[in-house]
């Protein structure tokens, strides 16, 4: 064993002790025998354990340790305190700018155990509230960890959209130099809004195929390296791998759309229209007679069979949206107040309504509001109600499932909030019978009107509790509870591939963006985005509802 192995171990168990606040001299011994191995002239795994213990700066408790490790491979004081640390806090000491002193904060104060639930809070802007961090510091960690994210090839729809935006508009000029109207459009996996995005392919119809290829090594943006005939692969500087395919443009909607859908999905249309030539996408469908396929919506289900019957789903677009429910203000975590965001709603995004859904008293860690400070944002939400008008605030709140699955306020609360969002943020660790119990349970509370994010998945870090789809949506069906659509790009939960399933049940849903500033209601049309994907109309969702409509529904809903 290589001392460099040795020391990682006796630095870790030395983090770690520190972590659970143990004795601060064992600590600082453990932590210098680490600095002393690391740096020693000989490899120690040659010396007996006699020698060992005569090395300066470890002494007997130490090169124990060390010589344990090196019969057995383990070491009983590192692995007992491994056995209490959640392994997403032992994965944060990889996390340049957060020591120990710092997760203590993040793991204890905040009731943060993963990376991916770090990433989440600093999106928030959760971490500037805690003791010992600042912007600064949110912001270092924030791009360490998708840093972290990127080395696994794999990118948020969201990350990969401004790379898109403007590689499109420089490969476009760049053509337009070369000719006259080139054509050029994404595809793949990104022009059908997966929410997970490995590469990027750019399609381009040009008239001179053969002297774009020769200039395309001037292009400066990438260094676009040739593959085969008509594509060129480049990699973009955080890791992204981006295709380039040329073609005639004779060929340029053939191409676009073998490159965009699911491989099911084109052998079935490809079946019925052949290989053109075609002077656009929607003739190719015509050929097949088929209704054209939205893009989001090649994905090899039945879309083909329904788009024969003339029965595909009409998409529910951005402008549908009259209002945007679950929202948090500087009431718990929030970055704007109350007025703030409701002002923002009102004029600049033009909608009719606001829910605000701040968190409950068991999010301590969310400045969640126990019982007197809910009286007192509805105070506040009743004169701004009059200000703002005819634009309305709805007194909304995020109330957390517990572990039994009851909500964290008794009924006499519950009652006084127009809608409420059941949401669970604790207890993760859960197996499907006991998280689909739990679920179910609040759904069948009557004052629960919107499931929020059912899964609490957070994309690329982690999977979200286990839960019986099913046995869900039918519950949600069968006490009219909503289903959000967390819009949040981390989130996208409901997964759409379930949509389908709580849209034949007649389950609404409802593009929540969980916004927790102003900029956060950017977040609905990525929300729209997943929506469409998975077949939704505006009449099933709850937010397309007219300010008078939903007024009226959560009324009804409450009586």
């Amino acid at each position: 064993m290589e001392n460099k192995t040795i020391a990682r171990s006796l630095r870790l168990l030395s983090q770690l002790m520190e972590l659970h606040n143990e004795n601060p001299f064992k600590i600082k011994s453990v932590a210098n025998a680490a600095f002393k191995v690391d740096k020693l002239p000989f490899a120690i795994s040659t010396k007996t354990r006699e020698e060992i213990e005569q090395i300066d700066g470890l002494g007997k408790s130490t090169a124990a340790k060390v010589w344990e490790l090196l019969q057995t491979g383990t070491m009983t004081d590192l692995q007992n305190i491994l056995a209490n640390t959640p392994e997403g806090i032992v994965e944060m000491l990889s996390i340049k700018g957060i020591g120990p002193k710092k997760i203590v904060v993040i793991w204890k104060d905040l009731g943060i155990e993963n990376i991916g639930e770090l990433y989440y809070a600093c999106n928030e802007n959760r971490l500037i509230e805690a003791k010992g961090f600042g912007l600064k510091t949110q912001e270092e960690i924030k791009k360490v960890i998708e840093f972290k994210m990127a080395a696994q090839g794999k990118f948020l729809y969201a990350q990969s959209e401004t790379l898109v935006q403007s590689l499109s508009a420089e490969l476009l000029l760049w053509l337009t130099q070369l000719e006259q109207a080139p054509l050029l459009s994404v595809a793949g996996g990104f022009r059908r809004y997966n929410e997970i995005i490995e590469e990027l392919d750019f399609v381009a119809g040009v008239d001179n195929e053969a002297a774009v290829v020769e200039k395309l090594h001037l292009f400066a943006a990438l260094p676009f390296e040739q593959s085969t005939a008509n594509l060129f692969t480049a990699m973009s500087p955080f890791g992204l791998k981006i295709q380039l395919h040329i073609y005639p443009r004779s060929e340029f909607y053939i191409s676009l759309f073998k490159l965009t859908g699911n491989e099911s999905h084109v052998s079935k249309v490809l079946e019925l229209a052949g290989e053109g030539p075609f002077e656009d996408e929607k003739a190719i469908y015509a050929k097949a007679g088929l209704s054209f396929v939205e893009p989001e919506l090649r994905e090899g289900l039945d879309e083909v069979e329904l788009a024969k019957e003339g029965k595909l789903p009409a998409l529910i677009t951005y402008e549908d949206l009259k209002g945007s429910l679950h929202n948090h203000s500087t009431w718990s975590d929030g970055v704007h107040s109350l007025e703030e965001m409701a002002t923002y709603c009102k004029d600049n995004l033009h909608l009719e309504y606001l829910g605000i859904c701040d968190h409950s008293k068991s999010a301590f860690y969310a400045k969640g509001l126990n019982e007197q400070r809910v009286y007192a944002q509805h105070q506040e939400i009743d004169a701004l109600n009059q200000k703002l008008a005819p634009f309305k605030i709805f007194k909304g709140i995020e109330s957390d499932i517990l572990n039994d699955g009851s909500l964290d306020y008794s009924d006499e609360i519950l009652k006084t909030f127009d809608f409420v969002v059941a949401s669970v943020h604790s207890n993760l660790r859960m197996d499907e019978e006991k998280a689909t119990a739990r679920l179910i349970k609040a759904i069948e509370n009557p004052y629960t009107t919107i499931l929020g994010h059912p899964t609490g998945r957070l994309l690329l870090s982690r999977k979200g509790y286990p839960i019986d789809y099913h046995k869900i949506i039918d519950a949600c069906a069968a006490n009219k509870v909503v289903i959000e659509i967390n819009a949040n790009p981390l989130r996208l939960d409901l997964d759409w591939r379930y949509h389908r399933y709580a849209l034949e049940k007649g389950v609404l849903l409802s593009v929540n963006p969980d916004a927790h500033r102003m900029e956060g209601f950017r977040d609905m049309h990525y929300g729209v985005y997943i929506g469409r994907k998975g077949g939704l109309e505006a009449g099933s969702c709850l937010n397309t509802f007219s300010l008078a409509q939903i007024g009226e529904y959560f009324s009804s809903r409450k009586q």
